[in-house]
């Protein structure tokens, strides 16, 4: 991104969608936040990935030149690297309860040097923001306001990580919606829903949701 917040490259993508991409996630996250903030005529939707943001638009609202020129003028307004949301996200985080039982708990112990009480509290002890989402319905790669721990994924993947999962793999945390193939080291369980079709939207955390973790009461 350069001096004035603008992404590294705008292009076509479809009928009615321009596809931004960037250097880093911190960039996506502060763009999208402005965007979204700026509630460009015409948009409909904002759709984030770890280096692009998609922004959709109604045809019959705007066109793609007034939508360029209009995303030419939003700027970020800040220098910030981490994904932490703006003020404009700051809506009351989302609790999800969790069970810090999981099969790779003492693994991530071990590798971080830290004790589980540590551990625990460094995951309940911050606010998370869903970055973006992908890999399964639902699946929100949430990053944090403390540094990461940055750990590697499992050498082996197993073939049935449950839902409701909650993992660690490089800077991100997540939940895993349902039950499929996983390579992320596993440190706990939550019963909250991450997808729903019974609820509008069907994911919990879609990009900008703030989540925060507390430790589920054994009882």
């Amino acid at each position: 991104m350069n001096r004035t917040g603008q992404p590294a490259d705008v292009r076509r993508a479809g009928a009615s969608a321009l596809l931004t991409t960037f250097a880093t996630l911190a960039e996506v996250v502060a763009f999208r936040t402005a965007v979204t903030g700026a509630r460009l005529p015409g948009v409909t939707e904002t759709v984030s990935g770890a280096r692009s943001l998609l922004v959709r638009y109604d045809a019959a609202l705007t066109d793609e030149a007034r939508l360029r020129a209009a995303l030419a003028a939003v700027t970020t307004g800040s220098t910030q690297t981490d994904t932490a949301p703006a003020a404009g996200d700051a809506a009351a985080p989302v609790l999800v309860p969790v069970t810090y039982d999981g099969e790779d708990l003492d693994d991530v112990v071990s590798l971080t040097g830290m004790t589980r009480a540590e551990l625990v509290a460094w995951h309940t002890g911050q606010v998370w923001t869903s970055a973006f989402c992908g890999f399964a319905p639902g699946f929100s790669y949430l990053t944090g306001t403390e540094p990461p721990l940055d750990l590697p994924r499992r050498s082996t993947s197993r073939t049935a990580v449950p839902s409701g999962a909650v993992g660690l793999a490089g800077e991100f945390s997540a939940v895993y919606p349902r039950t499929s193939p996983g390579g992320w080291q596993l440190i706990g369980r939550t019963t909250v829903p991450m997808w729903s079709l019974d609820r509008e939207p069907p994911a919990l955390a879609p990009a900008g949701t703030r989540i925060r973790f507390v430790e589920a009461d054994p009882a």
